[in-house]
């Protein structure tokens, strides 16, 4: 199945969504960005609830704009799960479903067996968005749509939920969106992300694209760069280029900067810790040795601020508990800073 949007576009007062120019097929792109960004906007257009201003909705060529939901073949799960209250988990799932025997197929998929019987007031969060995915699934939707499903569950029940809807899109063979603002869960669920801002599409990639490689100052802020830093593009070569950042140099990988003026980007994730003076290879071009100025315990990893003394500058970087402890930091330590040339990107001044 593909799913096509061409020049979509829905105005609300002052807010204009689109045009939008987007291909999902069967694969899962996770839509993210900020809340009235215009992301939620994209699902009742797709689903029919909202009709577009202009534009089209092709699902294998056919034509969706104009169809009646019914005729449209697009299950959509909502925030809250939207079940029937006085109905029990099993009567909300038949309600919608094709055949009798897809009640007891989702149950088991999604560990619902054991609260059938149940009506929603009596179920935990986690059981009520499994039961309303259960009821969209039983539908045997061509397209499916959730609507930031697990915002309002706890962490730990928004954790193994993720786990298992992993698992349940790796099995569907159907365009997915799945609309959130919590970067985890776009980057753990999707197979593509699409970063909304102000009713446009800002960039769309791989996790790993979006994060690391990201097209302007805006996508750099919201999926976490926060090393970002104007710096000055001092050479090219046909293998990368040399930035200067106050009165340091950084070599790159980066190999189409066409102006002097760039944003350089470095993910926290992507800036390496040692001990002084550990050699470094052929990346000593990007090692500086430098102090630590404070650090945050975050739970799963430490958050490290270094002050760059050449450039004028405070380094983040993400380090995991056992570096942590290894290295023995603390306020004032001296490390040494190493950054790979493919990790540092440049993000061109706009024009």
């Amino acid at each position: 199945m593909t799913l096509e949007l061409s020049r979509l576009r829905k105005a609300y007062g002052q807010f204009d969504f689109g045009p939008v120019d987007l291909t999902v097929e069967d694969d899962v792109l996770a839509v993210l960005g900020p809340s009235g960004s215009g992301k939620t906007t994209l699902l009742p257009l797709i689903a029919g609830i909202t009709s577009p201003d202009s534009g089209s909705i092709q699902l294998d060529g056919r034509e969706l704009v104009g169809l009646p939901l019914e005729d449209r073949h697009v299950g959509m799960v909502f925030q809250e799960g939207a079940l029937f209250p006085h109905m029990t988990a099993r009567k909300n799932i038949e309600y919608a479903a094709t055949a009798s025997e897809r009640v007891d197929e989702l149950a088991t998929l999604l560990e619902l067996e054991d609260v059938l019987d149940r009506k929603p007031p009596t179920l935990s969060g986690g059981e009520r968005q499994r039961v309303a995915l259960a009821r969209t699934l039983a539908t045997d939707p061509d397209v499916l749509l959730l609507d930031e499903p697990l915002s309002s569950l706890d962490a730990p029940i928004r954790k193994r939920l993720r786990d298992e809807l992993h698992s349940l899109f790796e099995s569907l063979e159907s365009p997915i969106l799945y609309v959130t603002h919590d970067q985890r869960t776009a980057t753990s669920l999707g197979d593509r992300i699409a970063l909304v801002r102000d009713g446009d599409l800002e960039q769309v990639g791989s996790p790993s694209t979006v994060l690391t490689r990201p097209t302007s100052r805006f996508v750099a802020r919201f999926t976490g760069n926060e090393n970002l830093f104007e710096g000055t593009v001092t050479d090219r070569t046909e293998d990368g280029a040399t930035v200067l950042l106050g009165d340091i140099q950084f070599e790159t990988t980066a190999s189409d900067i066409h102006t002097s003026t760039v944003t350089v980007c470095i993910h926290p994730s992507r800036v390496e810790i040692e001990a002084p003076y550990v050699a470094d290879g052929d990346r000593t071009a990007n090692t500086v040795t430098e102090t630590v100025a404070r650090w945050l315990n975050e739970g799963s990893e430490y958050r490290i601020d270094i002050e760059i003394e050449a450039g004028s500058i405070t380094l983040t970087a993400n380090v995991r508990p056992p570096t942590f402890e290894r290295l023995a930091l603390e306020n004032g330590s001296e490390v040494q800073v190493l950054i790979p040339k493919e990790s540092i990107h440049l993000i061109p001044e706009r024009e």
